[in-house]
């Protein structure tokens, strides 16, 4: 097990089962009375291969929550529903499920959309959100300038890479550090373990992102909590001028701290900057 945490099955509703990484219940005591935080991958593989740094950094001072958003790793669904808000309510429903009433959250890029529909929907329960790398306030116009950047057509040729010259192309927006040297049978088995699950499913739930299906103009409702925003200077995916907006619009109660010389997985590229904002934001009062 990672972190102390084990790997579980909960079933959220009679459509739905969510594969998380947990603290285990038989081990809490009541002692242990240490805040919860729920961590919301982004597009791509799954929860712990993006968050494991975090997930160790955290669990001495959270009782830390890692689950597979809907169709990643191994979380199903049978229902039809496959927006974000969709995931935002299954994950409510999860940590209803795991009896936690009050929590902090934290998502990345398309994870970041789904912590921001839970902040909005429960502000009795979620306490402080931590949105990273993550375009919430996405316009039509920004969609294109990443399609223009990346030479695509469609946005799935970024966020679903089926070709070495796809996933080469998302490994340059996402990253800041350069692998010219990797060749192609490399990258098509990198597809193959982490793109090739549920493809048609995770092709619905892009084309049923609702924050992208408004006009150019950006209407996102503040959030009533404190909000951190992290963002890496060199983000091609959602680049940095996206944040300085994003903290006009959720509200007074939000900072942004910017690591230099990271792109869009700043919390893989430099973990400790990462995880040290984010605790002292956690840890520290209002």
């Amino acid at each position: 097990a990672t972190s102390g945490l084990t790997s579980q099955f909960i079933d959220i509703d009679d459509h739905t089962t969510i594969h998380l990484w947990a603290p285990n219940p038989d081990h809490q005591t009541p002692q242990q009375q240490k805040p919860s935080l729920l961590l919301l991958h982004g597009f791509g593989p799954s929860a712990m291969w993006q968050w494991r740094r975090q997930a160790q950094f955290f669990s001495p001072h959270f009782h830390v929550y890692v689950p597979d958003l809907v169709f990643f790793g191994d979380s199903t669904t049978k229902s039809k529903e496959r927006s974000e808000v969709f995931q935002a309510v299954s994950m409510g429903k999860l940590m209803e499920k795991l009896q936690v009433k009050k929590y902090h959250v934290m998502g990345t890029s398309y994870g970041g959309f789904v912590a921001y529909h839970m902040a909005k929907l429960w502000p009795e329960k979620v306490e402080k959100v931590v949105i990273a790398s993550s375009g919430v306030n996405m316009r039509k116009a920004d969609n294109m300038e990443l399609l223009q950047r990346a030479n695509v057509e469609n946005v799935e040729e970024i966020m679903l890479p089926e070709t070495a010259t796809q996933l080469r192309t998302l490994t340059r927006l996402a990253i800041s550090r350069r692998f010219t040297m990797v060749p192609d049978f490399f990258w098509k088995d990198v597809i193959n373990q982490l793109y090739s699950e549920n493809r048609n499913e995770k092709l619905q739930l892009l084309k049923g992102i609702t924050l992208l299906a408004g006009d150019d103009s950006c209407k996102l409702p503040p959030l009533q909590q404190d909000v951190l925003i992290v963002w890496g200077d060199k983000d091609q995916i959602f680049p940095l001028k996206m944040a300085y907006e994003l903290k006009e619009l959720t509200g007074k109660k939000t900072r942004l701290e910017i690591i230099q010389n990271t792109s869009h997985v700043p919390q893989i590229e430099n973990s400790t900057r990462f995880n040290n904002i984010v605790k002292n934001f956690l840890c520290g009062s209002s």
